[in-house]
């Protein structure tokens, strides 16, 4: 669980980077867009984006379930307009587990992804040191099916800018979780691992892990790191779900989705 930020902490809390977080749960709670954030709020870099979700999600009231990786796939950076990866806070609110109806209402992107998430079992605190990846599998505990619903506050999210996608969470919204998978994945070649997605029982779209920076474990990687430079680094029972393994699939409300990680298990929601 993540920690509650002190009390001076939040008092220090840059005055601009409150008014950004206040507008854009403003939007977010009423279903609303916007075509960006003030120029006199609006984060110019990779930090300051960070510092502005960190205040977005408190000023929610909202806890930290874990970490979403954006566009970890050259098609989620076209999706969204950025030439690299980016880390978005996970809301406790907006995890669903298998088989749950999750509500599209004022969803802009209109899309869903297949992909892999890990849960950690050991804290990797920031560290002057980048983490190695054999040290990041070896904190991690679980592995999961997921399919993400993200969305965005901004009209135009494919022009917004790096800075202003990381302070909107980096496009997290809705994630449906699985089980935890049961056979023993850690010696199975996740990057060559074939994942295929349906809608309405026909299969939509194919995809593997090497989709997701070349393998999901170099992603999980990159965020670990990510959050070791901009962040309180990652928690025990953090849930990181990194990226996904098929282009983007539009979907509408009333459809039923399901991802098939064929050995690793299989997942179903339904749109609402």
């Amino acid at each position: 669980m993540h920690p509650t930020p002190s009390a001076a902490a939040q008092a220090a809390a840059d005055p601009r980077w409150q008014e950004a977080a206040d507008l854009l749960l403003q939007h977010w709670q009423r279903g609303a867009h916007c075509a960006g954030l003030p120029a006199a709020c609006r984060p110019a870099d990779r930090a300051e984006g960070y510092a502005v979700q960190r205040e977005l999600v408190r000023r929610s009231g909202d806890s930290v379930a874990g970490w979403k990786i954006a566009a970890t796939s050259t098609a989620g950076q076209q999706h969204i307009g950025v030439d690299g990866p980016l880390a978005g806070r996970l809301r406790a609110s907006r995890l669903a587990g298998a088989g749950a109806t999750v509500s599209l209402a004022g969803s802009r992107m209109g899309v869903a992804e297949a992909e892999f998430a890990f849960r950690f079992g050991q804290r990797l605190a920031p560290r002057a040191e980048p983490y190695r990846q054999d040290e990041v599998m070896a904190a991690v505990d679980t592995l999961h099916p997921a399919i993400e619903l993200p969305d965005s506050r901004f009209e135009d999210f494919v022009h917004a800018g790096a800075p202003q996608l990381i302070a909107d969470c980096a496009c997290a919204n809705w994630l449906v979780v699985g089980p935890a998978v049961m056979v023993p994945w850690r010696g199975i070649d996740l990057a060559a691992h074939a994942v295929r997605f349906d809608i309405d029982d026909r299969p939509v779209a194919t995809g593997q892990g090497a989709n997701v920076l070349g393998d999901p474990r170099i992603a999980l990687t990159w965020i670990v790191n990510e959050l070791s430079r901009y962040t309180e680094g990652v928690f025990v029972g953090d849930l990181v779900t990194t990226g996904t393994c098929v282009v983007p699939v539009p979907i509408a409300p009333g459809q039923r989705l399901r991802v098939d990680y064929g050995v690793l298990g299989s997942l179903s929601a339904t749109l609402a």
